[in-house]
């Protein structure tokens, strides 16, 4: 069973629940690196921090999203 099929075997609760539980550590792993690279003043690394923040946070709404999908049928 590939990675795939054992995505689609869940419900939309699970997944739902899944994306928001990666969805926030990549979003707090971001602040940390954004919050690293604001201290020592490197722009690049700040930059990715707010990027990886941002997908994060994409991420977690997707769940949100998923779960509420899942709430409505």
């Amino acid at each position: 069973c590939n990675r795939a099929e054992e995505y689609m075997d869940k419900d939309l609760e699970q997944r739902g629940l899944e994306n928001q539980v990666k969805g926030k550590a990549k979003e707090v792993e971001g602040q940390v690196r954004g919050d690293i690279g604001d201290a020592t003043d490197n722009t690049s690394e700040h930059l990715k921090g707010r990027a990886k923040e941002l997908e994060g946070k994409a991420q977690k709404n997707f769940g949100k999203g998923e779960r509420k999908l899942d709430d409505n049928d």
